[in-house]
Parts: C-alpha cells; sequence; structure tokens
C-alpha cells in the first residue's frame, strides 16, 4: 500500500539533503561535469528544478512536458545559472511539488507521465523521491549510492524489478541482496540467471549507475538492460 503523505515527507527530507550538499559548492565546482554525460552539477539542479514543476503538471492534469525538445530546452537554458539562483530554484519548485502534494485529491486516480507512461497519483511522490536521490548521487558530491535511505533502495529495486518483468529482451532472473529477493525478465519456469549482490549495486545496475561488476552472477553472464 502507497503512503503518499510518508513518501512527500520523504521527498522534503531528500531535498534538504541535496540543497546542503549542493550549498557547499562555489559557482566553479557547481558548473564542473556530473556523472551523466554532458550534463554540469548545474544541469543536474536545473533538471531536478524542472522536474518538480513538471510533476505538478502531472498531479494536476496537464501534460508532464509541452514537448521533450521543450524540457530539454529549459535545462539547457537554466543551466548557465549562478549557484545561488540554481539553489533557489531547486528549493522554490520543491516547494510547490508539496504544496500540489498537500491538496485535497483522489490519490487513486491514474495519471499520464512521459511518453504515455501512465500510473497512480498515489505513486508520483515515490516518483519524485526517486529523482532527488539519484540526481543527487549524480552530483558527484560525495553522496553515494550506499548513502541511500535502505527503505528507498528497497523500494526502488522493487520499483526497477518490476518495470523490466515479462520485458522479452531480459532473460528470466532471480536478484537477491541475501535478505530480500526479487524476480524480473522474461517469464520462464525457473530463473536462468541468478543475481546476487549488495543493495548498492543492486540499484546501480539495474538503475544504469553501475556496470555490475560488483555482483555475483551464477547461469550465464549479467543481463543487459534495455534503458529507462
Amino acid at each position: 500500500m502507497i503512503d503518499h503523505a510518508h513518501d512527500l515527507a520523504s521527498v522534503h527530507d531528500a531535498t534538504e539533503r541535496l540543497l546542503t550538499a549542493a550549498a557547499a559548492l562555489d559557482n566553479a565546482s557547481a558548473a564542473e561535469p556530473s556523472r551523466l554525460p554532458g550534463w554540469s552539477r548545474n544541469h543536474v539542479l536545473a533538471h531536478v528544478a524542472r522536474n518538480a514543476d513538471a510533476l505538478v503538471n502531472v498531479l494536476e492534469g496537464r501534460p508532464m512536458y509541452a514537448t521533450a525538445s521543450v524540457r530539454d530546452a529549459d535545462i539547457e537554458r537554466d543551466a548557465p545559472r549562478p549557484l545561488d539562483v540554481q539553489l533557489a530554484d531547486v528549493r522554490e519548485s520543491a516547494a510547490g511539488f508539496q504544496s500540489a502534494g498537500a491538496a485535497p485529491a483522489d490519490w487513486s486516480r491514474t495519471v499520464e507521465l512521459r511518453n504515455g507512461v501512465v500510473d497512480t497519483a498515489s505513486r508520483i511522490p515515490f516518483r519524485r523521491w526517486v529523482e532527488v536521490e539519484l540526481h543527487h548521487v549524480d552530483m558527484g558530491v560525495g553522496y553515494e549510492l550506499e548513502d541511500l535511505p535502505e527503505e528507498f533502495t528497497e523500494r526502488e529495486i522493487d520499483f526497477l524489478a518490476e518495470r523490466f518483468t515479462g520485458h522479452p529482451d531480459v532473460p528470466s532472473t532471480h536478484l537477491s541482496d541475501g535478505t530480500h529477493a526479487w524476480s524480473t525478465g522474461r517469464p520462464a519456469e525457473k530463473p536462468e540467471v541468478t543475481v546476487t549482490g549488495s543493495p548498492a549495486d543492486l540499484l546501480g545496475w539495474l538503475c544504469g549507475r553501475r556496470d555490475g561488476s560488483g555482483l555475483t552472477v551464477d547461469g550465464g553472464p549479467l543481463p543487459a538492460l534495455p534503458p529507462l
């Protein structure tokens, strides 16, 4: 059962962690490359801000972005700004998302995101939590996958394992961190591949932040995952 109010509180806490870390930068270091190809740390901050606005659109029944090109252009427009402007924008847009999330609503309703993806409204706060946490890691400022809240890591592995379930190009795969287990990939009577490792390494592989070299694989090579 998704608790959107709990997730909204978690988004707030994650945003504060990101803002605190980013505030320790200066203009020069904010303009340095992030871990995302072609993006500076400022690009990441600009994206985090515009994503908050976009998810307000989703909650309020509007298209998430006008077009993909507009989304990209907005990030490029905002990336060159000074760090203090970036931080103010992240904070203000985050407050707007919290306000939209606090409004009375039918949280069981279906909403539409990008590229025709649909979900229940109650999952939108968790989707925002994902954006804030993973992009904090992408900033390359000392916050790693191992530093993510345990609840978040387990739930994001759940989410991504579900996303790849049934995908014809992903072999039937059993995942385990030694405590929890998941299955993903195409249907099969028994798993073709078993992948084990730490929660951080499993998440890193599933979300494209790590190459899987820290994982143990039995039954075949590490599956190649389609892009998210």
